[in-house]
C-alpha cells in the first residue's frame, strides 16, 4: 500500500460520538480534513479541505515516513454577537498520513488554494510503472 490514515484517537472518538448521538455510520460526519488521493504514474497527489483555514496556520511536516498536516480554523466575535446555531467546526485540526518508502521526502511540494491543500508526493524512480521489454528466442520461422 503506498501511503495509509492513521489516528486511533480519533477513530475510537467518532465511534463514540457516533454511538452517542444515535448517528447510523453512514451518516455521521466524515473526517475534519477530508482527502483524496490521486495516484499517477510518477508521483501522488493528495488533495485536503481546509475551507477557511488561516493560510499561515497550515503545516505540513513529513519525518521518520509519516506526513503531518495541521491548520487552524477559528472565528472572532463580537461582544453584542450571539450565536444561535454552530455546525462549523473549528480550532486546531491534524491529520497523518503513513508514507511508503517508495516516495521520495525530500521533493515533497505543497499549495494551497480556493480552500484546498494539494500536497505532491513524487515517488522514487524505482516506485514507478515501467514498460518490460519481451525478448524473443529467436527460433527460426517454419514455412510450408
Amino acid at each position: 500500500m503506498l501511503l495509509t490514515s492513521f489516528d486511533p484517537f480519533v477513530q475510537d472518538f467518532d465511534k463514540m460520538v457516533q454511538r452517542t448521538l444515535g448517528w447510523a455510520e453512514n451518516t455521521a460526519p466524515r473526517s475534519v480534513l477530508p482527502m483524496d488521493v490521486i495516484r499517477h504514474d510518477e508521483d501522488v497527489v493528495l488533495r485536503i479541505d481546509l475551507p477557511g483555514a488561516d493560510p499561515a496556520s497550515i503545516e505540513v511536516t513529513a519525518d521518520r515516513g509519516v506526513l503531518t498536516v495541521a491548520a487552524r480554523r477559528s472565528e472572532e466575535y463580537g461582544e453584542s454577537d450571539r450565536v444561535v446555531l454552530r455546525e462549523r467546526v473549528l480550532g486546531a485540526f491534524s491529520r497523518k498520513i503513513r508514507l511508503a518508502e517508495t516516495v521520495d521526502t525530500e521533493k515533497i511540494e505543497a499549495t494551497y488554494d480556493n480552500g484546498v491543500l494539494s500536497i505532491l508526493l513524487p515517488l522514487q524512480e524505482k516506485a514507478r510503472p515501467r514498460k518490460i521489454e519481451i525478448k524473443h528466442s529467436g527460433a527460426p520461422e517454419i514455412s510450408a
